[in-house]
C-alpha cells in the first residue's frame, strides 16, 4: 500500500514528520540540500545566542564611541559602520541563502534566556525568509534564591516579548525540569508559542580525574533518551493548543513511529545525523513507510497519536499501577542468575 507521511507542524505543510534540529548538519547549505534529498521535511538552523548578540553590540558601541571626544579629524580613520560585520549578519546571509535555495521550509533558531535589546534580531529573521522560528529557552536555574515561579515567568516574558516581534509561527524549546510540565505548556502557550518541542537536552558536564578538571563534553543522545519525551508527548496531545515536537532520542524509524504515536505532529533529528549522516533522512522515512504498510497504516495523520494518553481518564493512577506493578514483580539480573534457569542458561 501507498504511505503518505505528509504532516503539519507550526501551521507548515511538511512533506516528512522528519526534521533536522538545530545542530552543527546546518551550517553548511551543501549538507542541507542533501538532508533535502533524502528526504527531510523542515530544517531548523542553528542557534544564534544572545550572547554573541549582546556581545557585538557591545563591541561595535565600544569602537565607535573610541574616538569620539577626539580631534574631528581623527573621525575619518574609523572604518565606516558597514565595514563591520558581526556573526549575526552572517547568520542572516545564512538563512537568506537557505530560504531560497531550499523546497523545505527553513526554521530560524534564536537561544537566549532574558529580556532584552537582542530579542529585536526575531524581526531580523523573519525578514530574511524564515518560514518559522524556534526560541530554544537553554536556562539552568542554578539560583537556588529563585523561586520556581520566578523561574516560570521568566520563560513566559521571554516568550511574550519574542512574541510581539514578528508573525511567523513560534516554536518554544523548553528542558523537562518544571514542578509541573502539563501547566507550563499550556503558560507557554498562552503567552503565544504555536508548538512546543520536547525536550532540550542540557550539557551534563563531567570530571576529568587526571587533570581535576571539569570536562563539558557534548556526548551525543541515544535512543534510551527517547522515553522521556514520549512520555510527555503522550501526555499533552490533544490537552494544549499547539504542534508538538519530539526531540531528543530519535535515532532510527522505530523511534520515529513511537514519536507519532504517541502524538507527535514531527520528530526532530540532530545526534542521530551528526553520527549517521544526512542520507540517515532516507533510512529513516523508508523504513517507517514500511512498518506502517504492514500494520496497515496509510498515513502519518492515521499514526499520530494512536497511542497517547488522551484517552486515559486518568494519566497519573494509570502510571502509578504500572510503576507499582514493574517494581513489584521486577526480578534484577542478578536474582535471575541465580536461579536454576539463569544457571543452566
Amino acid at each position: 500500500m501507498t504511505v503518505d507521511l505528509h504532516t503539519r507542524y507550526l501551521g507548515l505543510e511538511l512533506r516528512s514528520p522528519i526534521v533536522a534540529s538545530a545542530s552543527p548538519m546546518g551550517q553548511k547549505i551543501d549538507t542541507i540540500l542533501r538532508m533535502q534529498e533524502a528526504g527531510i521535511g523542515a530544517v531548523v538552523l542553528p542557534s544564534l545566542f544572545e550572547e554573541q548578540i549582546e556581545h557585538e553590540a557591545m563591541q561595535l558601541h565600544g569602537v565607535l564611541d573610541l574616538a569620539a571626544d577626539a580631534h574631528p579629524e581623527a573621525l575619518t580613520y574609523l572604518p565606516e559602520l558597514e565595514d563591520y560585520t558581526t556573526s549575526a549578519d552572517a547568520y542572516l546571509r545564512h538563512l537568506e541563502a537557505c530560504a531560497h535555495e531550499l523546497e523545505v521550509p527553513v526554521i530560524a533558531s534564536l537561544n537566549g534566556i532574558t529580556v532584552g535589546s537582542w530579542i529585536a534580531q526575531a524581526k531580523r529573521l523573519e525578514n530574511a525568509g524564515a518560514h518559522a522560528l524556534e526560541l530554544n529557552v537553554y536556562f539552568i536555574a542554578a539560583d537556588p534564591d529563585e523561586t520556581a515561579d520566578r523561574v516560570e515567568a521568566r520563560y513566559v516574558e521571554l516568550v511574550e516579548a519574542v512574541r510581539a516581534e514578528i508573525r511567523i509561527p513560534l516554536a518554544v524549546k523548553i528542558g523537562p525540569f518544571f514542578s509541573s510540565v502539563g501547566h507550563m505548556a499550556h503558560r507557554l502557550v498562552a503567552a503565544g508559542a504555536d508548538g512546543l518541542v520536547l525536550f532540550n537536552r542540557f550539557m551534563q558536564p563531567d570530571i576529568d580525574l587526571e587533570t581535576m578538571t571539569i570536562d563539558p563534553a557534548l556526548h551525543l543522545s541515544s535512543s534510551a533518551e527517547l522515553l522521556l519525551p514520549l512520555r510527555w508527548i503522550g501526555i499533552l496531545r490533544d490537552r494544549v493548543r499547539a504542534s508538538l515536537a519530539l526531540s531528543s532520542g530519535c535515532h532510527t524509524a522505530e523511534d520515529a513511529i513511537k514519536g507519532l504515536l504517541v502524538g507527535a505532529d514531527v520528530v526532530m533529528l540532530a545526534s542521530a545525523l551528526l553520527h549517521a549522516g544526512p542520507e540517515h533522512v532516507g533510512t529513516i522515512e523508508a523504513g517507517m513507510t514500511t512498518w506502517m504498510a504492514e500494520h496497515d497504516y496509510g498515513s502519518a495523520t492515521e499514526l499520530r497519536g494512536a497511542m497517547s494518553m488522551a484517552n486515559v481518564p486518568n494519566p497519573v493512577a494509570y502510571a502509578r499501577a504500572n510503576y507499582a506493578r514493574l517494581v513489584t514483580n521486577y526480578v534484577s539480573p542478578y536474582d535471575w542468575r541465580m536461579t536454576d534457569t539463569g544457571a543452566r542458561s
